[in-house]
């Protein structure tokens, strides 16, 4: 069971801010959230969007250990 945390604007197209969901993988979680909610799989997909697991930015795929925190983050902007 993965914590999953959304941030801005893709908290927004999901409705809701923070859940459980059951998962092994980043990718075995993308899945299940694009099946449930194919416009937040969609918006998981886009240009930009980083994933942290327990506040570690990872590229591609990894296991999850349980109850393991995976933030979903848009692209960042500043100035």
């Amino acid at each position: 069971m993965a914590h999953v945390l959304l941030f801005g604007p893709l908290r927004d197209v999901a409705g809701w801010r923070e859940r459980d969901v059951p998962a092994n993988s980043i990718l075995a979680l993308k899945a299940v959230l694009s099946r449930e909610d194919p416009a937040l799989g969609a918006a998981l997909d886009g240009k930009g969007i980083q994933v942290a697991v327990d506040q570690r930015i990872y590229r591609g795929d990894t296991d999850l250990r349980a109850n393991a925190e995976v933030a979903f983050l848009p692209p960042m902007s500043g100035g």
